[in-house]
């Protein structure tokens, strides 16, 4: 005996039919900002809050401390940096320190430049740069200032070579770590227009690898500001003047400590513009604008 089993289905969908339309016009969408997002989106302000802040810090704490020998206000120092700038002292000072170092990172650039070019273009020269760069790099530039004193005397040559000492290793292996790191679609776009030698390696290789070597001027500028001002600290003083280094040095010796810390402060003040300005302003006309760096 067989059962027959009936579905009635009611719930089916009716079809229809749709007209399409024509697509919509791309828009965008504006979404207002508040105040405090516009100024927040603001790096300046940021970094500036950050500084204002610190400085509030520094404030807070020396008050509470309350010995000005140990750690002055930071009032106290500015006031002292105001001082010390008006007179003067502190502005020849900073040239010194300034001069010296522009002639001491600039040497070491063009060394470290040099010896890469070598190492990019020469299998000796490969050998070459790796083996200094085992040797020296890992040496300290502040170990170097005794036979620096013997081999160059008291005053500026020695704090050149050894900052140059400080400057060229680091950047050598930036910008060789650059130049390696070149896709082999640009080193053909290179050989198709037959440029070998120095062509090569400036119309390819450092536009390519320009966002190493901006970072190895960057480290180099650092070791290099805070090698001279160690050297300084030490014998910078040459026919009776010196730079930021002899100047802090003097001040401690004479427990100026408010002054001992405008100089640290002045020393800050360089490398924070150097850092945000200049470099920022080399960065915005090349790795970014390039596309290497958003």
């Amino acid at each position: 005996m067989s059962t027959t089993k009936t579905i009635t289905l009611n719930n089916l969908r009716e079809e229809y039919e749709r007209e399409v339309t024509a697509p919509v016009a791309h828009q965008e969408v504006k979404i207002e900002l508040s105040l405090f997002e516009r100024l927040y989106n603001i790096s300046a302000l940021r970094k500036g809050f950050i500084l204002v802040l610190l400085a509030v810090i520094w404030q807070i704490y020396a008050v509470n401390l309350n010995n000005e020998l140990m750690f002055p206000t930071f009032s106290d120092t500015i006031k002292g940096l105001g001082q010390v700038i008006q007179s003067g002292e502190l502005v020849n000072r900073t040239l010194t320190s300034l001069k010296v170092l522009s002639i001491a990172y600039t040497s070491g650039i063009l060394l470290a430049g040099t010896l890469t070019v070598i190492a990019i273009t020469t299998r000796i020269g490969t050998d070459l740069l790796e083996t200094l760069t085992a040797m020296f790099n890992p040496l300290p530039a502040i170990a170097l200032l005794p036979l620096a004193l013997l081999w160059f005397g008291l005053g500026n040559p020695s704090i050149i070579f050894v900052i140059i000492h400080a400057v060229t290793w680091p950047i050598a292996l930036n910008i060789y770590s650059g130049f390696m790191g070149v896709s082999n679609t640009l080193r053909m776009v290179g050989k198709n227009y037959e440029l070998t030698g120095l062509r090569f390696v400036f119309k390819i290789l450092i536009p390519a690898a320009f966002a190493h070597i901006l970072t190895g001027l960057k480290v180099g500028w650092a070791f290099s500001w805070r090698t001279l001002i160690a050297a300084e600290l030490v014998f910078g003083v040459s026919s009776g003047s010196g730079g930021l280094g002899w100047f802090i040095f003097e001040k401690k010796n004479q427990l100026d400590i408010n002054l001992v810390f405008a100089g640290l402060l002045t020393i800050i003040i360089i490398g924070v513009v150097v850092e945000n300005v200049i470099f920022k302003f080399i960065e915005k006309r090349t790795v970014i604008k390039w596309g290497m760096k958003f």
